[in-house]
């Protein structure tokens, strides 16, 4: 298969260059609106939830809203991908966008506990299912369409920019909450700054969902509906029926995926500091310095593997993963003042993520490859996403490298899963 344009419709970005980047700067601003409210769940917290209420009770309510999201990402990511497999890519592509920068830009603008009491929390959370909804479908869908509108051999390349976009987004997410800490005073954050960064990201996520409209469909989808396939069977059933071996090593492969973004970018930095008491702003600005790399590792990882295929670089990146780790590990314990060069080469063997979505949406044929995709995506990451935080708060309480241990275990399990994976017809 083609994975390259033959014929452009009149109107549309015809540039697979433009069309990449454009849809890398989208997926950034959607993830940076998934994740933000993380960044400001205390003043949520104090905003939306009655005063009468302990601190830490109203803190617990914050994040299970910010779980929530999490919850329905499955449900959505499935409902979507029905829809790009039966009606097209670019049609949930930009979807899929819009339905998360509404929401942020309503939770910009919600009225606060203060204002209209019970409601404001429910509303908060109604928003952010519908953010839920939006990220289950965001990732899948820009793989897909992004491997389908890349040109012979440039796959990984195009993925791997893609999800250095999504990566991007976390990126961004922590420079805006440390920028508006240092613009505004806490009090003047809590009193209605809190609100800028929702606004913010609404507003350009939105206007990036309005550029995704002109993209055109790819030449994958286009052959599906000549051929008359999309509609001869539901694509979830055939993916049950047809292709378990790809779900089951897709599954097994989105576990070392989790394991590289949760523990060693989102979770190590409470780790080391309750671990070995390094101070936080030390560790934040190491954790910084380590999310770039990882942004930059995806992309020159999915290069390697145009130029060397995925068996060739999968082993390297795994052992980088793995031995970075247990570095940044044991530095953090004997030496401290080594910890941004260390975090920078974890972040860099964290690149190895971008192997997962090179191999699934190689892993499925086009006419069922979102539904497939979404669904072995979105399950996996509800189960280890779960998981993974309390097995590795356990390991670190047990033995302070046993976060390194986990990370190790998971490594190997997700090389086999992709050494292992099915690529039909040699389709990309």
């Amino acid at each position: 298969m083609q994975a390259e344009y033959t014929r452009t419709p009149a109107n549309t970005i015809d540039s697979s260059v433009k069309a990449l980047a454009l849809a890398s700067i989208g997926s950034t601003f959607e993830f940076y609106d998934f994740v933000i409210f993380a960044f400001f769940s205390s003043i949520i917290a104090r905003l939306f939830f009655p005063p009468s209420l302990p601190d830490w009770n109203r803190l617990f309510q914050s994040y299970a809203i910010f779980a929530a999201g999490y919850i329905v990402r499955p449900l959505g990511g499935i409902v979507m991908a029905h829809f790009g497999d039966t009606r097209g890519r670019k049609r949930v592509f930009t979807l899929s966008l819009l339905l998360m920068a509404l929401p942020t830009l309503m939770i910009g603008l919600l009225p606060t506990y203060s204002i209209i009491g019970i409601a404001a929390p429910i509303l908060l959370l109604a928003m952010r299912l519908l953010q839920g909804v939006a990220i289950g479908g965001e990732a899948p869908g820009a793989w897909v369409f992004v491997a389908e509108r890349a040109k012979d051999g440039q796959t990984g390349f195009a993925i791997g920019l893609l999800t250095c976009g999504l990566c991007g987004g976390i990126l961004l997410g922590s420079l805006v909450s440390i920028g508006l800490n240092l613009i505004f005073t806490s009090s003047q954050i809590t009193a209605g700054a809190w609100r800028v960064p929702f606004l913010i990201g609404g507003i350009f996520a939105l206007c990036s969902a309005m550029l995704r409209k002109w993209f055109s469909e790819t030449e994958a989808f286009r052959q599906i509906q000549q051929r008359a396939e999309a509609s001869r069977e539901l694509p979830l059933l055939v993916v049950f029926r047809d292709h378990k071996r790809a779900v089951i090593s897709s599954i097994a492969a989105t576990l070392l995926l989790t394991t590289a973004i949760m523990v060693v970018i989102l979770m190590t930095p409470s780790l080391l500091q309750t671990g070995f008491a390094i101070p936080l702003r030390q560790i934040q600005w190491a954790n910084l310095a380590g999310t770039v790399a990882l942004c930059i590792s995806t992309v020159v990882i999915g290069i390697l593997t145009d130029l060397f295929g995925i068996s060739k670089v999968a082993v390297p990146a795994a052992l980088l993963l793995a031995i970075s780790t247990y570095g940044l590990y044991l530095g953090a314990e004997r030496a401290p003042s080594t910890l941004l060069p260390l975090y920078v080469l974890a972040g860099l063997g964290s690149g190895v993520a971008i192997l997962i979505p090179i191999v699934m949406v190689r892993a499925f044929p086009p006419v069922v490859r979102f539904t497939g995709v979404a669904f072995s995506y979105n399950i996996a990451y509800a189960l280890f996403g779960g998981i993974t935080p309390i097995v590795v708060s356990r390991l670190a309480q047990i033995d302070p490298l046993g976060p390194a241990h986990f990370i190790t275990g998971t490594a190997a399990v997700g090389l086999f899963a992709i050494l292992v994976a099915p690529r039909p017809n040699g389709n990309l």
